[in-house]
C-alpha cells in the first residue's frame, strides 16, 4: 500500500492553525447532531440558494460550517453571507483545495454526523430528516441519495443515477465497477469513521471523495443509499466536475490510484480490469466528440475508432463512416441533432 496524504483527525490542532478568520454565529447550536460541511471557492453567486436550502430543512438539529478556501470572489461572498453570519460557522484559509477545506471543517465540526454539501448545490427540504432517519433505521455508517441535475441544458432535469446508477450492496467491488456511484452533496456519514480512518486525501484533488468512500468500504463501513431525489446538483463547466473529457480521464485516474494506494484482492482486480476497459473506451469517445467540435476530423475518426473496438455500436460505425465521407457534414449534423451536447462541448475550444 502506498501512503498518500490523508490528513489525520489527530492533527486537527495543527490543521486549525491554517484558519485565518473564524466567526461563530450567535445562533449556532452548541451541541448539534449534524455538522453540515460546505467548502466555498468562487461560488458567491450561488451560495444564497445553497444556504437557503439548508435553513429550509424540516430537520433542525444541525450546524453549518462554511470554509472560504481562498476564494477570488471573497468580497462578493462576504456580502452574500452577511444575512447568515449569525447562523453559521465561517472560516477563511488560503486556497488549498476542496480536500483541505473539508478537512478544516471536519476539525471544527461538533456533530455526530457529517453532511457534505458543495456550495452551489441545493438540498430539498426533507434531505436531512430523510437521510438521518434512513441511516439510523438501517443501522448504517454512511448514506447517500439520488439527485436531480440542473444548470446545463444537456443535463437539465435528469436524475444523477441515469448515467451514474447505484445497484446492489455498496462494496469495494461495486465502487470500482461503478455499479454504485456516490454523490458527495447527498452524503451523510458518522464522524467517528473519519476520526478512525483519516479524513480526505490532500494529494487527490479531483477524487478525494471517491477515495474516502472506497476507504470506508474497504474497512467495513456499512454504506447504503436512498433512491429518492433529495438533492439538486448543479452542473457547471467551470466546476470541479469539468467537461466530459476531464471526467472520463478522472475515472481512469481514480482506478489507477485505488490499485496503487490500497492494493486489490483477486476479485477486485478482475472487476478493476473490466471497468478500466469501459473507462478507456469512454475517454476515447469523449475525445472523439471533442475533436469533432474543433474540426479536427482525422483525430475524431481515430478516437471514435478506438472507442468502438470496445463498444461495437452501430451508431458509432455510422459516425465513423460519415466522418470519412463528409466530415463537415458530420459536424453540421451533430450541431443540428445534438445541440445541447454540442453546446456543452464546444465552449472548451481553444
Amino acid at each position: 500500500m502506498k501512503n498518500y496524504a490523508e490528513e489525520k483527525y489527530a492533527d486537527c490542532p495543527q490543521i486549525k492553525q491554517r484558519v485565518k478568520n473564524l466567526r461563530v454565529g450567535k445562533q449556532v447550536i452548541a451541541t448539534p447532531r449534524v455538522s453540515v460541511v460546505i467548502p466555498a471557492y468562487n461560488i458567491a453567486s450561488f451560495v444564497k440558494e445553497t444556504l437557503d436550502s439548508v435553513f429550509a430543512q424540516t430537520y433542525n438539529n444541525f450546524e453549518v460550517i462554511l470554509i472560504n478556501d481562498g476564494s477570488k470572489d471573497t468580497k462578493d461572498l462576504l456580502a452574500a453571507l452577511k444575512p447568515y453570519f449569525d447562523r453559521i460557522v465561517y472560516a477563511e484559509q488560503e486556497n488549498l483545495g476542496a480536500s483541505q477545506a473539508r478537512n478544516t471543517a471536519i476539525c471544527l465540526a461538533q456533530g455526530e454526523y457529517l453532511a457534505f454539501l458543495d456550495g452551489d448545490d441545493i438540498w430539498l427540504p426533507n434531505f436531512l430528516l430523510s437521510q438521518v432517519e434512513f441511516l439510523e433505521k438501517k443501522n448504517l455508517d454512511m448514506v447517500y441519495c439520488d439527485a436531480e441535475l440542473f444548470g446545463e441544458p444537456l443535463f437539465e432535469g435528469e436524475r444523477y443515477t441515469k448515467t451514474s446508477p447505484s445497484h446492489g450492496a455498496v462494496t469495494t467491488e461495486t465502487l470500482i465497477s461503478a455499479e454504485c456511484n456516490v454523490i458527495t452533496s447527498g452524503t451523510i456519514l458518522k464522524k467517528d469513521w473519519v476520526v478512525r480512518l483519516n479524513m480526505f486525501d490532500t494529494d487527490l484533488p479531483r477524487m478525494q471523495d471517491f477515495d474516502l468512500w472506497y476507504r470506508l468500504a474497504k474497512n467495513g463501513a456499512h454504506i447504503g443509499y436512498q433512491t429518492d431525489v433529495l438533492v439538486r446538483y448543479r452542473v457547471r463547466l467551470n466546476s470541479l466536475s469539468g467537461t466530459n473529457v476531464e471526467r472520463s480521464f478522472r475515472n481512469i485516474r481514480a482506478l489507477n490510484v485505488i490499485r496503487e494506494k490500497y492494493g486489490l484482492s483477486e476479485r477486485e482486480n478482475l472487476v478493476w480490469s473490466k471497468q478500466m476497459l469501459v473507462y478507456e473506451a469512454e475517454y476515447e469517445l469523449e475525445q472523439g466528440k471533442f475533436s469533432l467540435t474543433r474540426g479536427d476530423f482525422l483525430e475524431a475518426q481515430a478516437h471514435i475508432a478506438r472507442a468502438n473496438k470496445y463498444f461495437r455500436k452501430p451508431k458509432l460505425f455510422l459516425l465513423m463512416t460519415l466522418l470519412k465521407i463528409s466530415p463537415k457534414l458530420t459536424l453540421k449534423l451533430f450541431k443540428k441533432f445534438r445541440p445541447a451536447e454540442y453546446s456543452f462541448i464546444a465552449p472548451q475550444k481553444s
